[in-house]
């Protein structure tokens, strides 16, 4: 009977244990990019037990530390029981109590790769800071690739630029420092010439765009335009567009002399018509006064 006994309960041990071992979940990006001198943000977010009663964060405890160590953390509220090199360089973003433990460190350097993972505490009270339940997501930690220096910008703009006519280009560079959005600047143009879009593209990434509108004139042929990309830490790049304008076609070297000779005909033509009328009128006048002569010449013949 006692082994029957002891049978059904480890078959319940079984069926049950997954279940609390599940009720503790995290969602962390597994490997982000990380610009030295810069800083990165960690997504992170979190379920538990108590998932249908929200917990104020007063009760809640977060803690990141070294995958190989969890004593070693490199964020806790205390800071004296975080390891000296990553003391105020890390700091939780948003409210334990929201479930997110997202983390931003700061002033990145060649060592800070990782991995590091994300543990939670739970206090009976709040004012009773003893811990009812902990959890180590030891299976959900985050390694950073080590970038020293930063990407450089992309730019989309149209092959051909046309003299006079609005011409737009695009400059957008991806990061993983949302708290601290590089600066994207322009060679020429003005603010009133550009439109900035902040933007998160997934997985603890984000992408910083400018847009860029100008009239290209025939003198910007082949002319140079630049967006830099400044980064937090001082880093910056910067990507080139050489600008292929095409003019405008423009019919004033026909149109100008076509109506200056249409012009010219014109007055002449009629110049013509008066010279001809007057000389008729000449003419006619001629032959009046000679007809008179004529006609008295007569009448003295008669006589």
């Amino acid at each position: 009977m006692d082994t029957k006994r002891m049978i059904f309960c480890l078959l319940v041990a079984a069926i049950i244990s997954p279940v609390f071992t599940e009720e503790w979940r995290a969602s962390v990006v597994k490997e982000l990019d990380a610009l030295v001198t810069s800083c990165v943000v960690v997504p992170c977010s979190f379920t538990h037990p108590k998932d249908s009663l929200i917990l104020p964060t007063s009760r809640l405890r977060g803690i990141w530390h070294r995958s190989t160590d969890r004593n070693q953390r490199i964020y806790y509220e205390d800071s004296t029981h975080v390891l000296e090199n990553f003391r105020g360089r890390t700091k939780l973003l948003g409210h334990l109590g929201q479930n997110n433990c997202s983390l931003e460190m700061a002033n990145i350097t060649d060592h800070d790769n990782g991995p590091f993972c994300f543990r939670i505490k739970l206090a009976r009270t709040e004012t009773d800071t003893s811990t009812v339940d902990k959890f180590s997501f030891v299976e959900s930690c985050v390694e950073f690739r080590m970038l020293p220096d930063p990407p450089n910008p992309k730019l989309s703009h149209p092959k051909m630029a046309i003299q006079d006519r609005p011409y737009t280009i695009t400059c957008s560079v991806r990061h993983t420092c949302p708290s601290h959005v590089p600066k994207l600047t322009w060679s020429r143009g003005t603010a009133d010439d550009v439109i900035e879009v902040h933007k998160e593209t997934g997985l603890g990434y984000w992408e910083a765009e400018s847009i860029l509108t100008i009239i290209p004139e025939e003198k910007d042929d082949h002319s140079d335009v630049t967006c830099t990309a400044q980064f937090n830490g001082q880093k910056t790049s910067s990507a080139t567009v050489t600008l292929n304008v095409k003019r405008t076609e423009n019919y004033n070297h026909i149109i100008i002399p076509t109506v200056a000779a249409i012009g010219t005909a014109v007055i002449f033509a009629v110049f013509c018509i008066f010279m001809v009328k007057r000389y008729k009128k000449r003419i006619a006048e001629l032959q009046n006064q000679e007809g008179s002569v004529w006609n008295r010449l007569s009448r003295m013949s008669r006589r």
